[in-house]
């Protein structure tokens, strides 16, 4: 077995020791141990040495699985109110580099590795399972000892939380955004009456009267309750709450071990008001929902790829006063969603918050490896570049992005030395941001997904520049949030 790099970290656990290293094309895994019998739940190939047993085996599940039962701290575990950050990784390469950035720029941040919607996982092909496993093996590659959580980002159904649940995910970010209803100014009897009452164990009169006449303190300043406020509230999102509570009891009911839940509102067109921020999880926790964090829709624009949008002085004041909601009603985490790149709002973010707070980032660590494919294999990108921006068109409806293909050059007009600056340009970063779907299931005349695994090997062969960016450049994003002891 050969390495591409000298460095080999590891995990010792008792008396096992764990080391992910790379073979010829590929990673094993390699665990070494006193006596056989200690690598009985382990597959692959097993030999005696001067050391003792040692197997080389595959990155499969069930080898992960073994891992976790002996690293219990890779067992993903509710992290609870600490401020936190998780990493997406659409490749499942990525967790090297994202075990630096936490070790040299997060310390004290709660870490979650494996995070993933259930969107991405669809668009990838990718299970609940594999995200998982992919981040445990990153961990023991680069020997990281501390508790780690796991997102399952955006669920949208029963079946999406049931293959989490069995996947062993401990974090469970329930997105009832579908159920979310533009309420008019002044609701009607009409828009009353779409309102799902029975699931809400509730009736209209008895909300008048649990909220209009009351005050809401934001922080700033006091609020009288109006009728008004309540029924576009109850309009807008009492469909989204009761499909939350749906969520959340099937969750509960089926979970068999400690989990923790986020309501994530965010990818709404509309923004979500304090008094609808204070209204929904209001009612979610009168009907049993207990949540750690919550993502309301803020004001601004959080596009994919690019820094945040609009002047930060409203953002900093909203978000001032939906703390302030979520210390009175909990404490509970606010959490930024699309959080990659958003530079300008992460020190404004932590202070408003108090450090309650959870940053989520995903596409941006893809957009490292495609950085190293810009540096390193200008055709390869080439490829991928010009799937990315045929593909934009259909793409985009599932994100919030700005990205204008008619500032986004061909390929073919971009010298090798400028190839960079697509990665780096806001219209061809979001471009290349949302068109991983098409590159990495964009399949040849033989059935193969050649640019995902022309990409999966370049990156293999460049395994420590790719960690090495992404330590840096996911390090800038965490470095705001450490709070070091």
């Amino acid at each position: 077995m050969d390495r591409a790099s000298t460095v080999d970290h590891g995990l010792a656990a008792g008396s096992v020791r764990m080391t992910v290293a790379r073979a010829g094309a590929g990673r094993q895994l390699r665990v070494a141990a006193p006596v056989a019998q200690a690598l009985s739940d382990f597959e692959g190939t097993c030999c005696e040495t001067a050391e003792g047993s040692v197997l080389e085996g595959p990155l499969s599940s069930r080898n992960a699985a073994a891992v976790r039962e002996r690293a219990w701290w890779l067992s993903p575990r509710p992290l609870g109110l600490r401020t936190s950050a998780g990493v997406g990784d659409r490749l499942g390469l990525a967790t090297a580099g994202h075990v630096r950035a936490f070790r040299q720029h997060g310390e004290g941040l709660g870490a979650v590795f494996a995070q993933q919607s259930a969107r991405e996982m669809q668009r990838l092909g990718r299970s609940p399972q594999q995200v998982l496993d992919d981040a445990t093996f990153g961990c023991v590659e680069q020997g990281w000892t501390l508790q780690v959580g796991a997102d399952a980002d955006h669920l949208k159904t029963t079946s999406d939380v049931d293959s989490c649940i069995d996947a062993t995910f401990s974090m469970f970010t329930l997105d009832p955004g579908d159920h979310v209803r533009h309420a008019p100014e002044r609701p009607s009897q009409a828009n009353l009456a779409q309102v799902p009452w029975a699931d809400l164990e509730d009736d209209a009169e008895s909300l008048r009267r649990r909220y209009v006449g009351t005050s809401l303190d934001v922080g700033d300043e006091v609020r009288d309750v109006e009728e008004g406020d309540v029924l576009r509230a109850v309009v807008k999102y009492g469909a989204a709450v009761a499909h939350t509570v749906q969520l959340y009891r099937h969750l509960m009911e089926r979970a068999r071990h400690p989990v923790e839940v986020e309501v994530a509102v965010d990818e709404t067109d509309e923004v979500t008001t304090v008094f609808e921020h204070h209204f929904m999880v209001r009612e979610l926790l009168r009907l049993g929902v207990r949540l750690v964090s919550f993502a309301p829709r803020y004001v601004g624009g959080f596009e994919k790829g690019v820094d945040y949008v609009g002047r930060l002085a409203p953002f900093v004041e909203s978000l001032s006063r939906h703390a302030h909601v979520a210390r009175s009603l909990g404490p509970y985490k606010l959490s930024l969603h699309s959080g990659s790149d958003k530079f300008r709002l992460y020190p404004p973010a932590v202070e408003a918050t108090g450090g309650l707070v959870h940053l989520k980032t995903s596409g941006t660590s893809y957009l490292e490896a495609l950085r190293v494919a810009a540096e390193c294999e200008p055709t390869l990108f080439r490829e991928i570049y010009g799937v990315s921006r045929e593909a934009y068109r259909g793409a985009r409806a599932s994100y919030t992005v700005s990205a204008d293909l008619d500032r986004a050059p061909q390929a073919g007009d971009v010298a090798d030395e400028q190839l960079m600056h697509l990665v780096t340009s806001p219209d061809t970063r979001q471009m290349l941001h949302v068109g991983y779907g098409a590159v990495l299931t964009d399949r040849d005349v033989s059935g193969a997904t050649w640019l995902d695994r022309a990409l999966r090997q370049l990156l293999h062969r460049e395994a420590e520049r790719y960690a090495d960016y992404l330590e840096a450049h996911l390090g800038q994003h965490l470095q705001p949030f450490a709070r070091p002891a």
